[in-house]
């Protein structure tokens, strides 16, 4: 089938999924055929022999509702693809401004070598971030869930970086107790409150892991346990970035955080509180 035929034909069949992404049809077309979209329109007699059958099977999931990232099996974040499973959260736009919050930290630390963990790593693709950012830094990348981690290593090596990154299973901050401190730690934790599950969309709660997106009855558990240990942790002039929910930064900056100093409630690019950070003073050296 030529490229033009199996476009139309996405097209066409496109019509029974709801609320499709912008430019969904040229996403999957480029996906089952390995044509860049760049160069989709470019590429319209290409023969695409047997591609139709697999862009069929992708359009049926997400007629059942599946979310296009899990349908590809990757997807973007920070100008790098990351390969997905369910055991991993999808890579979202609000979270590439933690990572960067973390890499100018890494960056501001002045540390030759600088150590950062990200907690919760799922997918890796905060931690591949500041590897391939900072390419002096070493990053240790924890998770729950095996399968997650499995992704993480996956990503790690795709990108180049497998050889700065080391992988923990473990809750939080349980494996960590080492004596290691680290330049920065960072994390996108869960925030959701149990009494909010019923109310994300259907995509969300039906596919994405809810480990990773549960937090207790008020959302701040797993935050809540992140600031109380990071103290440890830290290195004198370390800090700790989290990513929140948006109604979470009174709550956030109000949190007991013992030798950390809390440094605010940063937005997002749509302007809603999104970034908490933590800072451990200097004077302590």
């Amino acid at each position: 089938m030529l490229l033009s035929r199996l476009l139309a034909l996405c097209r066409r069949e496109m019509a029974s999924v709801a609320d499709p992404a912008p430019g969904e049809p040229e996403i999957l077309v480029s996906s089952v055929s390995g044509v860049p979209r760049p160069r989709l329109f470019l590429s319209m007699e290409q023969e695409t022999g047997n591609a139709s059958e697999r862009l069929l099977a992708m359009i049926a999931r997400r007629a059942a509702g599946e979310p296009l990232q899990y349908v590809l099996g990757a997807w973007d974040f920070c100008g790098r693809e990351f390969l997905l499973s369910r055991d991993t959260l999808i890579p979202r736009p609000e979270t590439e401004g933690l990572a960067m919050r973390a890499v100018e930290a890494l960056r501001a630390g002045g540390a030759p070598s600088p150590l950062a963990v990200e907690v919760g790593t799922g997918s890796g693709a905060i931690a591949v971030t500041l590897a391939a950012e900072v390419p002096s830094a070493t990053i240790v990348a924890t998770d729950i869930a095996i399968g997650a981690l499995r992704i993480a290593r996956g990503n790690a090596s795709r990108h180049g970086v497998a050889a700065r990154l080391r992988f923990a299973c473990c809750d939080l901050y349980s494996a960590l107790k080492c004596g290691e401190r680290f330049d920065v730690v960072v994390s996108n934790p869960p925030y959701v409150a149990d009494g909010e599950w019923a109310g994300l969309p259907p995509a969300v709660r039906n596919y994405e892991p809810p480990a990773a997106l549960l937090a207790g009855p008020d959302g701040l558990s797993a935050l809540r346990r992140l600031v109380a240990g990071a103290g440890d942790l830290l290195v004198p002039g370390g800090e700790l970035w989290c990513e929140i929910g948006v109604s979470q930064g009174e709550a956030a900056a109000s949190l007991p955080s013992g030798p950390l100093r809390f440094q605010g409630v940063y937005p997002d690019l749509a302007g809603r509180d999104r970034y908490a950070g933590w800072a451990k003073p200097e004077r302590e050296r």
